[in-house]
């Protein structure tokens, strides 16, 4: 007679995920001592410099295919700044950023919608009836305001009513404020990591990074606050 399969008790489930967890970041600060001298900032900017014209293309196609795998976001950004510099980093990871947007939402919706219509409830039955309603306009309030992580934003919207071209506009000008900001921080701490530039100039762009954070912070109250005197927001 065969086995009848049970799930894993919720604690159990717990307590693997949390060992799972606690092991790759041990097996990540082990790794990063060993390699420590690999790993200085001039060392990986060489890198992909060597790289040429396919160092820009690798990192654009790395970050497209990272919501496939729920790679979050800021690291990413963070890593366009000290690779790239604010200006391009910030268009590389535009760029990056929104192919992965384009692709889990293409993905949610020609996999998973009809299915998944009829399953939705909670936060994101609240999203999807949003969006219907509010278009381009509330998915540029959901990517102002981090109501649900990135990664798993990109699929839920994919489960709306939004025609594509519409989604693709609004994220791509609507995530640029965060984009901007989590660059120009990468940038700003690998000039300081590498010694760049007088200590006058070292402040100043970690002084600028900080309070660009701080009004990052403070953008989704304001952004909230428009909304509800527009009437914008559901229930």
């Amino acid at each position: 007679m065969a086995r009848q399969w049970r799930p894993m008790p919720r604690r159990r489930r717990t307590i693997l995920q949390r060992g799972i967890f606690l092991a790759v970041l041990v097996a990540g600060i082990v790794a990063a001592f060993a390699f420590r001298r690999y790993l200085t900032v001039p060392q990986i900017q060489d890198f992909v410099g060597h790289l040429g014209h396919w160092g820009p293309i690798v990192f654009v196609l790395a970050y497209a295919v990272g919501p496939a795998f729920l790679i979050p976001g800021l690291p990413l950004d963070l890593a366009a700044g000290l690779l790239f510099g604010p200006i391009w980093g910030t268009v590389y990871s535009l760029v990056g950023a929104t192919l992965g947007a384009t692709v889990a939402f293409l993905t949610a919706r020609t996999v998973g919608r009809d299915w998944t219509e009829q399953k939705l409830s909670g936060p994101l039955k609240r999203l999807k009836d949003g969006v219907d309603r509010g278009g381009w306009e509330f998915v540029a309030f959901v990517r102002l305001v981090p109501v649900i992580p990135y990664n798993l934003l990109n699929y839920a919207l994919g489960l709306t009513r939004i025609r594509l071209v519409p989604y693709v506009l609004a994220t791509f000008v609507f995530m640029l404020p965060a984009t901007t900001v989590y660059v120009y921080t990468g940038w700003a701490g690998g000039e300081a990591l590498a010694g760049e530039g007088t200590m006058n100039e070292t402040l100043a762009r970690v002084a600028l990074a900080l309070s660009a954070l701080g009004a990052l912070a403070v953008l989704p109250r304001l952004v909230v606050r428009l909304a509800r005197r527009r009437r914008k927001l559901p229930g």
